[in-house]
C-alpha cells in the first residue's frame, strides 16, 4: 500500500520538512508566487482551512492553474509509484508563514488524491501550524 505524506510548511519558520522515511525525494512546491491572503488584515489570523481564505484563493486564476499542474504531476507520480509497488511518497507545499497558501494547497491535494485513488494512505500535516500550537501551549 502506498503511503502519501502531504505537508504544508513555512520557508521562514522551520524550513523544509524532514524526511524520516529513508527514501528521500518527493515533490516540494513553492506557493510564494501565489496571491497571499495574509497581506490583508481580514485574513491575517485565519488559515488555508478557513472559508474566507478558501474563497479568496479559489477566486484567483493563478491558484487554479497552479493546482491543475500539481494534480497532473501527482497523477504521474502516484500512478508510477503504485505500478512499481513503492510504499512512500512525500509531497510538500511551502509558503512564507505556512499558514494560508501552503495549507490550502495541501488540503486541496489531499482531497484530490482521496477522491481519485483507493489504494493509498494519506497522511496530512500542517507543520507550521503544529509548531505554533506547541509554542502557544508552553
Amino acid at each position: 500500500m502506498l503511503k502519501i505524506r502531504i505537508n504544508s510548511f513555512s520557508f521562514i519558520y522551520g524550513g523544509l520538512p524532514k524526511d524520516n522515511s529513508g527514501h528521500g525525494g518527493g515533490h516540494i512546491f513553492d506557493c510564494r508566487a501565489l496571491p497571499n491572503p495574509g497581506r490583508y488584515e481580514q485574513y491575517k489570523q485565519l488559515t488555508g482551512m478557513d472559508e474566507e481564505v478558501i474563497a479568496y484563493l479559489e477566486n484567483e486564476e493563478e491558484v487554479k492553474e497552479f493546482l491543475k499542474h500539481v494534480f497532473a504531476l501527482a497523477d504521474i507520480s502516484v500512478g508510477k509509484y503504485l505500478s512499481r509497488n513503492f510504499d512512500y511518497l512525500s509531497i510538500s507545499f511551502g509558503c512564507t508563514g505556512g499558514q494560508h497558501r501552503s495549507v490550502y494547497a495541501a488540503e486541496q491535494l489531499s482531497q484530490y488524491i482521496a477522491e481519485n485513488y483507493e489504494d493509498v494512505i494519506i497522511e496530512l500535516r500542517h507543520i507550521a501550524r503544529e509548531e505554533a500550537a506547541k509554542n502557544q501551549s508552553k
